[in-house]
Protein backbone atom coordinates (compact mmCIF):
# COMPACT_ATOMS: atom_id res chain seq x y z
CA UNK A 1 0.00 0.00 0.00
CA UNK A 2 1.08 3.48 -1.13
CA UNK A 3 0.92 6.40 1.48
CA UNK A 4 0.37 9.53 0.27
CA UNK A 5 2.43 12.52 1.16
CA UNK A 6 0.83 14.79 4.02
CA UNK A 7 0.54 17.92 3.08
CA UNK A 8 3.09 20.71 4.06
CA UNK A 9 2.37 23.39 6.75
CA UNK A 10 4.66 26.20 7.59
CA UNK A 11 5.72 24.55 10.97
CA UNK A 12 7.16 21.87 10.05
CA UNK A 13 8.56 23.29 6.93
CA UNK A 14 10.52 25.39 9.04
CA UNK A 15 12.66 22.63 10.19
CA UNK A 16 12.63 21.34 6.56
CA UNK A 17 13.97 25.06 5.71
CA UNK A 18 16.95 24.75 7.98
CA UNK A 19 18.26 21.51 6.17
CA UNK A 20 17.04 23.03 2.68
CA UNK A 21 18.97 26.34 3.13
CA UNK A 22 21.86 24.24 4.31
CA UNK A 23 22.22 27.10 6.87
CA UNK A 24 21.17 27.43 10.60
CA UNK A 25 18.72 30.33 11.77
CA UNK A 26 19.49 33.67 13.10
CA UNK A 27 20.30 33.30 16.12
CA UNK A 28 22.83 31.03 14.86
CA UNK A 29 21.62 27.26 16.87
CA UNK A 30 18.41 26.20 18.13
CA UNK A 31 19.49 24.99 21.66
CA UNK A 32 18.03 26.63 24.35
CA UNK A 33 20.97 26.28 26.71
CA UNK A 34 23.28 27.84 23.73
CA UNK A 35 21.20 30.62 22.91
CA UNK A 36 20.60 31.48 26.42
CA UNK A 37 24.77 31.56 26.91
CA UNK A 38 24.78 34.21 23.24
CA UNK A 39 22.10 36.32 25.29
CA UNK A 40 24.34 36.44 28.03
CA UNK A 41 27.52 37.37 25.62
CA UNK A 42 25.57 40.16 23.80
CA UNK A 43 24.65 41.55 27.28
CA UNK A 44 28.32 41.24 28.70
CA UNK A 45 28.99 45.47 28.60
CA UNK A 46 25.36 45.60 30.60
CA UNK A 47 25.46 41.74 32.80
CA UNK A 48 23.04 43.99 35.40
CA UNK A 49 20.32 44.19 32.63
CA UNK A 50 21.09 40.20 31.91
CA UNK A 51 20.47 39.79 35.15
CA UNK A 52 17.36 41.71 35.76
CA UNK A 53 15.82 40.15 33.32
CA UNK A 54 16.99 36.23 33.47
CA UNK A 55 17.42 36.07 37.65
CA UNK A 56 15.36 35.27 39.92
CA UNK A 57 14.18 35.68 43.78
CA UNK A 58 16.45 34.64 46.33
CA UNK A 59 18.65 31.38 45.89
CA UNK A 60 16.49 31.22 42.60
CA UNK A 61 15.48 27.48 43.93
CA UNK A 62 11.87 28.35 42.26
CA UNK A 63 13.04 29.08 39.03
CA UNK A 64 14.98 25.58 39.53
CA UNK A 65 12.11 23.60 40.74
CA UNK A 66 10.27 25.21 37.61
CA UNK A 67 12.74 23.39 35.22
CA UNK A 68 13.15 20.13 37.27
CA UNK A 69 9.22 19.84 37.25
CA UNK A 70 9.59 19.83 33.61
CA UNK A 71 12.40 17.13 33.46
CA UNK A 72 9.96 15.00 36.43
CA UNK A 73 7.19 14.07 33.67
CA UNK A 74 8.46 12.06 31.24
CA UNK A 75 6.58 11.61 27.88
CA UNK A 76 5.40 8.39 26.81
CA UNK A 77 4.48 7.84 22.86
CA UNK A 78 1.83 5.90 21.50
CA UNK A 79 2.71 4.16 18.49
CA UNK A 80 0.90 3.18 14.63
CA UNK A 81 -1.83 6.04 15.05
CA UNK A 82 -2.14 7.87 11.85
CA UNK A 83 -1.60 11.28 12.85
CA UNK A 84 -0.06 12.46 9.68
CA UNK A 85 -2.43 15.44 9.15
CA UNK A 86 -1.86 17.39 12.26
CA UNK A 87 -3.98 20.37 13.50
CA UNK A 88 -2.47 22.34 16.17
CA UNK A 89 -4.76 25.22 16.51
CA UNK A 90 -6.73 26.00 19.93
CA UNK A 91 -9.75 28.12 20.62
CA UNK A 92 -9.46 30.42 23.69
CA UNK A 93 -12.52 32.88 24.64
CA UNK A 94 -13.93 32.38 21.23
CA UNK A 95 -10.61 33.20 19.80
CA UNK A 96 -9.17 30.19 17.15
CA UNK A 97 -5.38 30.89 17.28
CA UNK A 98 -3.12 28.92 14.86
CA UNK A 99 -1.39 27.50 18.05
CA UNK A 100 -1.39 27.19 21.81
CA UNK A 101 1.87 29.54 22.33
CA UNK A 102 1.35 32.64 23.85
CA UNK A 103 4.00 35.24 24.49
CA UNK A 104 4.35 36.19 28.34
CA UNK A 105 4.10 39.79 29.37
CA UNK A 106 7.38 40.48 30.54
CA UNK A 107 8.54 44.14 31.17
CA UNK A 108 11.77 46.68 30.76
CA UNK A 109 12.59 44.88 27.51
CA UNK A 110 14.06 48.47 27.04
CA UNK A 111 17.13 47.33 28.41
CA UNK A 112 17.63 44.19 26.22
CA UNK A 113 17.29 45.73 22.84
CA UNK A 114 15.95 49.35 21.22
CA UNK A 115 13.13 48.20 19.78
CA UNK A 116 12.00 46.56 22.93
CA UNK A 117 8.55 45.58 23.00
CA UNK A 118 7.82 46.90 19.45
CA UNK A 119 10.31 44.00 18.05
CA UNK A 120 8.42 41.15 20.41
CA UNK A 121 5.25 42.46 19.12
CA UNK A 122 5.74 42.87 15.65
CA UNK A 123 7.39 39.41 15.83
CA UNK A 124 4.43 38.20 17.46
CA UNK A 125 2.00 39.33 15.20
CA UNK A 126 4.02 37.77 12.35
CA UNK A 127 4.14 34.47 13.61
CA UNK A 128 0.33 34.74 14.64
CA UNK A 129 1.10 34.00 18.13
CA UNK A 130 -1.06 36.36 21.01
CA UNK A 131 1.27 39.13 22.64
CA UNK A 132 0.30 39.93 26.31
CA UNK A 133 1.97 43.55 27.02
CA UNK A 134 2.97 43.90 30.17
CA UNK A 135 2.39 47.47 32.27
CA UNK A 136 5.85 47.67 32.87
CA UNK A 137 6.97 47.61 28.84
CA UNK A 138 8.84 49.88 27.73
CA UNK A 139 6.71 51.37 25.02
CA UNK A 140 3.47 52.61 25.27
CA UNK A 141 -0.10 51.18 24.88
CA UNK A 142 -0.78 52.57 21.68
CA UNK A 143 2.84 52.28 20.05
CA UNK A 144 2.47 48.48 20.73
CA UNK A 145 -0.89 48.32 19.72
CA UNK A 146 0.47 49.89 16.23
CA UNK A 147 3.58 47.15 16.34
CA UNK A 148 1.30 44.33 15.89
CA UNK A 149 -0.64 45.66 13.07
CA UNK A 150 -4.22 45.41 12.30
CA UNK A 151 -4.22 41.40 12.20
CA UNK A 152 -2.00 40.93 15.54
CA UNK A 153 -3.50 39.62 18.90
CA UNK A 154 -2.79 41.63 21.51
CA UNK A 155 -3.77 41.30 25.31
CA UNK A 156 -2.97 43.57 28.04
CA UNK A 157 -1.40 42.19 31.47
CA UNK A 158 -2.74 44.40 34.54
CA UNK A 159 0.11 45.22 37.49
CA UNK A 160 -2.84 46.99 39.34
CA UNK A 161 -2.44 50.48 40.15
CA UNK A 162 -2.97 51.36 43.67
CA UNK A 163 -5.30 54.46 42.68
CA UNK A 164 -8.81 53.65 40.91
CA UNK A 165 -8.65 56.58 38.70
CA UNK A 166 -4.94 55.30 37.00
CA UNK A 167 -6.14 51.85 36.57
CA UNK A 168 -9.60 52.85 34.72
CA UNK A 169 -7.70 55.19 32.74
CA UNK A 170 -4.94 51.76 31.54
CA UNK A 171 -7.78 50.28 31.22
CA UNK A 172 -10.14 52.43 28.94
CA UNK A 173 -6.75 52.98 26.80
CA UNK A 174 -6.30 48.91 26.50
CA UNK A 175 -9.58 48.48 25.08
CA UNK A 176 -9.60 51.69 22.40
CA UNK A 177 -6.26 50.58 21.20
CA UNK A 178 -7.79 46.40 20.54
CA UNK A 179 -6.33 44.44 23.97
CA UNK A 180 -8.96 41.88 23.94
CA UNK A 181 -8.20 40.18 27.11
CA UNK A 182 -7.22 41.59 30.54
CA UNK A 183 -4.45 39.37 32.51
CA UNK A 184 -4.15 40.35 36.16
CA UNK A 185 -0.63 39.73 37.75
CA UNK A 186 -1.70 39.00 41.36
CA UNK A 187 2.37 38.75 42.71
CA UNK A 188 3.63 41.69 42.54
CA UNK A 189 2.39 43.83 45.01
CA UNK A 190 5.72 44.00 46.25
CA UNK A 191 9.05 43.64 44.62
CA UNK A 192 10.63 40.36 44.84
CA UNK A 193 13.73 39.82 47.00
CA UNK A 194 16.21 39.41 44.18
CA UNK A 195 19.82 39.27 45.44
CA UNK A 196 21.22 40.22 41.82
CA UNK A 197 19.70 43.53 41.31
CA UNK A 198 20.10 44.53 45.07
CA UNK A 199 23.51 43.86 44.89
CA UNK A 200 24.10 46.24 42.01
CA UNK A 201 20.78 48.24 42.84
CA UNK A 202 19.41 47.82 39.40
CA UNK A 203 15.82 49.16 39.33
CA UNK A 204 15.01 50.88 35.71
CA UNK A 205 11.40 52.01 36.80
CA UNK A 206 13.60 54.13 39.41
CA UNK A 207 15.01 56.11 36.40
CA UNK A 208 12.22 56.64 33.92
CA UNK A 209 12.45 53.12 32.17
CA UNK A 210 9.59 50.59 31.93
CA UNK A 211 7.12 53.05 32.96
CA UNK A 212 5.94 54.13 29.36
CA UNK A 213 2.29 53.20 30.21
CA UNK A 214 2.43 55.70 32.72
CA UNK A 215 4.59 58.68 30.74
CA UNK A 216 1.59 58.21 28.01
CA UNK A 217 -1.17 58.28 30.18
CA UNK A 218 -2.74 61.30 30.63
CA UNK A 219 -4.13 60.80 34.49
CA UNK A 220 -0.62 59.87 35.64
CA UNK A 221 0.88 62.85 34.04
CA UNK A 222 -1.58 65.54 34.99
CA UNK A 223 0.02 65.12 38.62
CA UNK A 224 2.94 66.66 37.17
CA UNK A 225 1.04 69.35 35.28
CA UNK A 226 2.61 67.30 32.06
CA UNK A 227 1.23 66.53 28.68
CA UNK A 228 1.09 62.38 27.89
CA UNK A 229 4.12 61.46 26.14
CA UNK A 230 3.73 60.32 22.44
CA UNK A 231 6.06 58.10 20.67
CA UNK A 232 8.47 57.97 23.81
CA UNK A 233 12.19 55.58 23.12
CA UNK A 234 13.48 54.73 26.30
CA UNK A 235 17.51 55.07 25.24
CA UNK A 236 19.48 51.87 24.96
CA UNK A 237 22.02 50.76 26.25
CA UNK A 238 20.00 51.71 29.52
CA UNK A 239 22.98 53.47 31.69
CA UNK A 240 21.65 54.26 35.64
CA UNK A 241 24.38 55.79 36.88
CA UNK A 242 24.82 58.55 34.21
CA UNK A 243 20.90 59.24 34.92
CA UNK A 244 21.61 59.22 38.63
CA UNK A 245 25.06 61.50 38.15
CA UNK A 246 23.11 64.06 35.48
CA UNK A 247 20.44 64.36 38.31
CA UNK A 248 22.31 64.55 41.52
CA UNK A 249 25.53 66.27 40.79
CA UNK A 250 24.59 68.21 37.11
CA UNK A 251 20.96 68.85 38.40
CA UNK A 252 19.84 67.65 34.99
CA UNK A 253 16.19 68.55 34.43
CA UNK A 254 14.92 65.48 32.56
CA UNK A 255 16.77 63.43 34.66
CA UNK A 256 15.47 64.55 37.46
CA UNK A 257 12.40 64.01 35.96
CA UNK A 258 12.55 61.10 35.25
CA UNK A 259 13.53 60.05 38.93
CA UNK A 260 10.48 61.60 39.79
CA UNK A 261 8.59 60.02 37.60
CA UNK A 262 10.02 56.68 38.10
CA UNK A 263 9.43 56.63 42.08
CA UNK A 264 5.83 57.67 41.41
CA UNK A 265 4.87 54.92 38.92
CA UNK A 266 6.53 52.45 41.40
CA UNK A 267 4.82 53.97 44.47
CA UNK A 268 1.68 53.00 42.05
CA UNK A 269 2.21 49.33 40.84
CA UNK A 270 4.45 47.99 44.06
CA UNK A 271 2.54 49.89 46.28
CA UNK A 272 2.63 47.29 49.05
CA UNK A 273 -1.20 47.41 48.66
CA UNK A 274 -2.41 43.89 48.74
CA UNK A 275 -5.79 43.40 47.03
CA UNK A 276 -8.97 40.61 47.79
CA UNK A 277 -11.11 39.03 45.86
CA UNK A 278 -13.91 41.17 46.49
CA UNK A 279 -11.94 43.73 44.82
CA UNK A 280 -12.25 42.13 41.58
CA UNK A 281 -16.29 43.25 40.94
CA UNK A 282 -14.40 47.18 40.46
CA UNK A 283 -12.02 45.42 37.35
CA UNK A 284 -15.25 43.18 36.10
CA UNK A 285 -17.66 46.42 36.22
CA UNK A 286 -14.87 48.65 33.70
CA UNK A 287 -13.46 45.63 31.59
CA UNK A 288 -15.52 44.16 28.72
CA UNK A 289 -13.81 40.94 27.44
CA UNK A 290 -12.28 37.96 29.32
CA UNK A 291 -10.71 38.74 32.87
CA UNK A 292 -7.37 36.26 33.46
CA UNK A 293 -5.99 35.87 36.70
CA UNK A 294 -2.00 35.26 36.91
CA UNK A 295 -0.21 33.39 39.75
CA UNK A 296 -2.68 31.30 40.71
CA UNK A 297 -1.07 27.93 42.30
CA UNK A 298 -3.11 27.12 44.71
CA UNK A 299 -6.65 24.75 44.23
CA UNK A 300 -7.46 23.85 47.62
CA UNK A 301 -6.19 23.90 51.16
CA UNK A 302 -3.59 21.08 51.84
CA UNK A 303 -4.87 18.03 54.07
CA UNK A 304 -2.88 16.61 57.04
CA UNK A 305 -5.26 15.16 58.92
CA UNK A 306 -8.88 13.85 58.87
CA UNK A 307 -10.45 17.47 60.01
CA UNK A 308 -7.95 19.06 56.92
CA UNK A 309 -10.04 16.63 54.84
CA UNK A 310 -13.09 18.00 56.00
CA UNK A 311 -12.10 21.56 55.38
CA UNK A 312 -11.15 21.16 51.66
CA UNK A 313 -14.72 20.65 50.87
CA UNK A 314 -15.48 23.70 52.81
CA UNK A 315 -12.78 26.25 51.69
CA UNK A 316 -12.33 26.90 48.35
CA UNK A 317 -9.23 28.80 47.49
CA UNK A 318 -7.48 30.35 44.38
CA UNK A 319 -8.20 28.10 41.32
CA UNK A 320 -11.84 27.05 42.78
CA UNK A 321 -12.49 30.95 44.31
CA UNK A 322 -11.59 32.50 40.48
CA UNK A 323 -14.85 29.99 39.26
CA UNK A 324 -16.88 31.16 42.07
CA UNK A 325 -16.09 34.88 41.43
CA UNK A 326 -16.88 34.45 37.46
CA UNK A 327 -13.42 34.26 36.42
CA UNK A 328 -13.00 33.53 32.92
CA UNK A 329 -9.45 32.13 33.26
CA UNK A 330 -6.52 31.58 35.60
CA UNK A 331 -2.74 31.63 34.22
CA UNK A 332 -1.02 28.39 36.87
CA UNK A 333 2.36 30.60 37.15
CA UNK A 334 4.74 31.20 39.62
CA UNK A 335 5.93 34.86 37.57
CA UNK A 336 9.45 32.12 36.72
CA UNK A 337 10.67 32.06 40.24
CA UNK A 338 11.18 35.83 40.18
CA UNK A 339 9.50 36.82 43.01
CA UNK A 340 9.56 34.13 45.91
CA UNK A 341 11.80 31.94 46.45
CA UNK A 342 11.30 28.00 47.74
CA UNK A 343 8.04 27.92 46.10
CA UNK A 344 6.92 24.99 44.18
CA UNK A 345 7.42 24.04 40.59
CA UNK A 346 4.35 26.18 38.75
CA UNK A 347 3.70 21.98 36.43
CA UNK A 348 3.04 20.64 40.02
CA UNK A 349 1.12 23.28 40.54
CA UNK A 350 -1.07 22.63 37.66
CA UNK A 351 -1.28 18.80 38.66
CA UNK A 352 -2.84 20.10 41.57
CA UNK A 353 -4.98 22.12 40.40
CA UNK A 354 -6.38 19.96 37.76
CA UNK A 355 -7.23 17.24 40.14
CA UNK A 356 -10.02 19.31 41.19
CA UNK A 357 -13.04 18.13 40.12
CA UNK A 358 -14.78 21.82 40.00
CA UNK A 359 -12.08 22.83 38.10
CA UNK A 360 -12.12 20.14 35.17
CA UNK A 361 -16.07 20.89 34.96
CA UNK A 362 -15.43 24.61 34.52
CA UNK A 363 -13.40 23.80 32.11
CA UNK A 364 -15.23 21.23 30.02
CA UNK A 365 -18.16 23.16 30.25
CA UNK A 366 -16.14 26.37 29.23
CA UNK A 367 -16.72 28.83 32.05
CA UNK A 368 -13.01 28.32 32.62
CA UNK A 369 -10.13 28.45 30.93
CA UNK A 370 -6.50 27.44 32.42
CA UNK A 371 -3.32 28.40 31.07
CA UNK A 372 0.17 27.68 32.12
CA UNK A 373 3.22 30.10 32.68
CA UNK A 374 6.86 29.85 34.24
CA UNK A 375 9.85 27.36 33.23
CA UNK A 376 8.81 26.61 29.52
CA UNK A 377 12.28 26.46 27.55
CA UNK A 378 10.96 23.96 24.65
CA UNK A 379 8.00 22.74 22.38
CA UNK A 380 8.21 19.67 24.30
CA UNK A 381 7.64 21.63 27.84
CA UNK A 382 4.49 22.83 25.98
CA UNK A 383 3.21 19.63 25.12
CA UNK A 384 3.71 18.33 28.59
CA UNK A 385 2.13 21.33 30.36
CA UNK A 386 -0.90 20.24 28.04
CA UNK A 387 -0.87 17.43 28.31
CA UNK A 388 -1.71 18.36 32.13
CA UNK A 389 -4.11 20.04 31.34
CA UNK A 390 -3.08 23.65 30.23
CA UNK A 391 -5.25 24.95 27.41
CA UNK A 392 -2.42 27.70 26.08
CA UNK A 393 0.73 28.35 27.25
CA UNK A 394 2.96 31.01 28.18
CA UNK A 395 6.56 31.54 26.75
CA UNK A 396 8.98 34.01 28.59
CA UNK A 397 12.45 34.36 28.89
CA UNK A 398 13.60 32.38 25.62
CA UNK A 399 11.64 35.25 24.05
CA UNK A 400 13.93 37.79 25.57
CA UNK A 401 17.26 35.50 24.58
CA UNK A 402 16.14 36.24 21.33
CA UNK A 403 15.24 39.56 21.63
CA UNK A 404 19.01 40.28 22.96
CA UNK A 405 20.39 38.67 20.34
CA UNK A 406 18.83 39.44 16.97
CA UNK A 407 15.85 41.34 18.12
CA UNK A 408 12.66 41.06 16.20
CA UNK A 409 13.99 38.32 14.00
CA UNK A 410 15.38 36.84 16.81
CA UNK A 411 11.80 37.02 18.65
CA UNK A 412 10.49 34.90 15.49
CA UNK A 413 13.04 32.10 15.83
CA UNK A 414 12.27 31.22 19.40
CA UNK A 415 8.67 31.47 18.47
CA UNK A 416 9.07 29.25 15.31
CA UNK A 417 11.49 27.07 16.98
CA UNK A 418 9.34 26.41 19.67
CA UNK A 419 5.93 25.66 17.77
CA UNK A 420 7.67 23.42 15.03
CA UNK A 421 9.12 21.17 17.96
CA UNK A 422 5.75 21.31 19.54
CA UNK A 423 4.15 19.74 16.30
CA UNK A 424 6.82 17.53 15.69
CA UNK A 425 6.87 16.18 19.25
CA UNK A 426 2.82 16.23 19.44
CA UNK A 427 2.84 13.66 16.29
CA UNK A 428 5.94 11.36 17.34
CA UNK A 429 4.10 10.95 20.61
CA UNK A 430 0.98 9.65 18.68
CA UNK A 431 -1.43 12.85 18.61
CA UNK A 432 -3.18 14.94 16.04
CA UNK A 433 -4.26 17.84 17.45
CA UNK A 434 -3.66 19.94 20.51
CA UNK A 435 -7.44 19.36 22.09
CA UNK A 436 -7.08 15.55 22.10
CA UNK A 437 -3.67 15.74 24.50
CA UNK A 438 -5.60 18.68 26.59
CA UNK A 439 -5.83 17.06 30.44
CA UNK A 440 -4.55 13.64 29.30
CA UNK A 441 -2.12 13.44 31.65
CA UNK A 442 -1.94 9.61 32.81
CA UNK A 443 -2.16 8.49 29.02
CA UNK A 444 1.05 11.14 28.23
CA UNK A 445 2.69 11.83 30.69
CA UNK A 446 5.08 9.25 33.55
CA UNK A 447 6.20 11.00 36.78
CA UNK A 448 9.49 9.58 37.98
CA UNK A 449 9.76 11.93 40.99
CA UNK A 450 13.17 12.50 41.01
CA UNK A 451 15.04 14.02 43.82
CA UNK A 452 15.26 17.99 43.63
Amino acid sequence: MTAKNPPPNKWTNYLVDIYVQGRPPVLGTVSIKDIEEKAKEAMKNHIAAYMYTFGSAGTCSTDLANKRAFENYKLVPRMLVDVSNRNIETTIFGVTYPSPLLVAPIGVQGVLHPDADLATASAASNVGVPFIMSTASSRSIEDVAKASGPHGHTWYQLYWPRTAELTLSILRRAKANGFTVLVITLDTMLLGWRPHDLETAYLPFAYGVGIQVGTSDPVFMQRFNLPPRENERTRFPFEPEKIRRAALEQSDEEALRSLSLGKEWVAELNSGVFRTWDDLKFIKENWEGPVVLKGIQRVAVRATNDFALVLNSLVRQDAEKAIAHGIDGIVVSNHGGRQIDGAIGSLDALDDIMKSRKVRAAQKSGKLTVLFDSGVRTGSDVVKALAMGAQGVLIGRPIMYGLAIAGQEGVEQILLQTICEMHITLGLCGYGSVNEIIGKKDEVLANLQYKL
